[in-house]
């Protein structure tokens, strides 16, 4: 297998162990979906809680909330990173001709 020299060590790594990165990569894809499982119908709810109530939304935690799912997002997103990376690893391990 041809692995290029500048793949950083997280990449190397899960190419020499693929059962730990297809156990990764399940992981990952159950998190994301649980991060963001109706992430948007929450956000939208917020943000029209915060429009209609306006500064009493803010006090009352509308803001802090938004906030929350805002990380809940950013934690979402990068979970489907570490999945992508792992799906691309497994691709490249599937895709190598042996010799």
């Amino acid at each position: 297998m041809t692995i290029q020299r500048n793949s950083s060590k997280l990449y190397l790594w899960l190419t020499r162990h693929a059962v730990a990165c297809f156990v990764l990569m399940t992981l990952s894809f159950v998190v994301f979906g649980l991060l963001s499982l109706d992430l948007v119908k929450l956000v939208s709810a917020n943000a029209g809680f915060l429009w209609r109530a306006g500064w009493d939304g803010i006090v009352e935690g509308g803001l802090a909330q938004l906030l929350e799912l805002s990380a809940s997002a950013v934690a979402a997103i990068a979970s489907y990173l570490v999945f992508k990376l792992c799906e691309h690893v497994l691709v490249d391990r599937l895709a190598q001709r042996r010799h």
